[in-house]
């Protein structure tokens, strides 16, 4: 039986890519590699990080206050240092930072409405223990 390894990426429609790449390039310091997406390879996954795949219902509110359908996540190696760094570039952030076993999170809305969940992970953090 075939096995999905991981996230090969995350897709979604914007009416200005190109300017929205360019803001998480500036805003999260995405890798400038190209103007049209960025690559992130393993060995930038901190310790405890990992690709959580998870299906929400459909009335969860959990994506609130934007009214897309999808959210995603990005792992940071500071979240209190990225939420000032997308606050200061425009974005407002939505909801207070949450402590867990298994990391930190904090949220903004991106230029195009998109919600957005920051993930500090915890260093000892690991799904398969």
């Amino acid at each position: 039986m075939a096995k999905a390894l991981g996230v090969g990426g995350i897709f979604f429609k914007s009416p200005n890519p190109q300017a929205l790449m360019a803001w998480y390039q500036s805003a999260l310091g995405l890798p400038t590699d190209s103007a049209d997406y960025a690559s992130f390879f393993a060995t930038a996954v901190p310790p405890g990080g990992c690709t959580v795949f998870s299906p929400f219902k459909e009335d969860s509110d959990y994506f609130a206050p934007s009214t897309k359908g999808f959210m995603f996540n990005l792992m940071v190696d500071d979240l209190d240092g990225a939420l000032q760094q997308v606050q200061a570039a425009g974005a407002a952030l939505a909801g207070e930072v949450a402590d867990y076993d298994y990391g930190r999170f904090g949220w903004f809305i991106d230029p195009d409405g998109n919600k957005v969940e920051l993930w500090e992970p915890k260093p000892f953090f690991n799904l398969e223990s």
